[in-house]
């Protein structure tokens, strides 16, 4: 899942948000550095992440772009869930979207000096050009998967990727729908046994 995604499973709990929104600039040990709740964060949005890459779904969304992408395939799904999640009519309005993005940045701001490097130079832009609304936008979504060649070692282009999502729109709507209410459940079963645990360690 991309952020959206990972901003929503958050249930706008600040540290738990915080964690899941920096986790992928995290490196190992790194994490012990945080405040509980963020490192709760962090291995929560570890947890999505397999989670996501195991289920049958994301499997199935995969091989649509993997003939051209091959491993680069699933950070194009997590793009493209993150489109289908902006525009869940069960989760979101165009105006419930439009407050969720701005609280989830308004949670984020006092956290600012905790952020890694690169996460604090890239949340001010995430910020300004609201990309957590416009996931909704089919042309958001052709500017996210650029960024993935962007940031990419190997990848030349994303024009393939992004005619593959529109050719494929159905597929991948079906492939989302599939999954994201399993996601949901086990984001909260997790969430649960978390609290069991560092409640039994303390």
């Amino acid at each position: 899942m991309n952020y959206l995604a990972h901003a929503y499973l958050s249930f706008q709990q600040p540290e738990l948000l915080v964690g899941n929104m920096i986790s992928d600039f995290v490196k190992g040990k790194q994490k012990l550095e945080y405040a509980p709740g963020i490192q709760e964060g962090i291995s929560l949005h570890r947890f999505i992440d397999s989670y996501t890459d195991e289920h049958p779904a994301t499997k199935q969304a995969k091989e649509i772009f993997r003939p051209h992408y091959r491993l680069y395939a699933g950070a194009f799904v997590d793009v493209v869930y993150d489109h289908f999640l902006a525009t869940d009519p069960a989760i979101f309005s165009n105006n419930s979207l439009e407050d969720f993005a701005a609280t989830t940045y308004q949670l984020l701001e006092p956290y600012t000096a905790v952020f890694p490097e690169r996460f604090a130079r890239m949340f001010p832009y995430m910020k300004t050009q609201n990309w957590l609304y416009h996931y909704k936008d089919r042309w958001g979504i052709e500017n996210s998967l650029h960024g993935v060649v962007r940031r990419s070692a190997y990848l030349t282009e994303s024009a393939t990727a992004f005619a593959l999502f529109e050719d494929r729109y159905n597929d991948l709507q079906i492939c989302y729908d599939w999954f994201f209410p399993e996601l949901q459940a086990a984001v909260k079963g997790w969430i649960n046994e978390y609290k069991n645990r560092t409640q039994g360690t303390v």
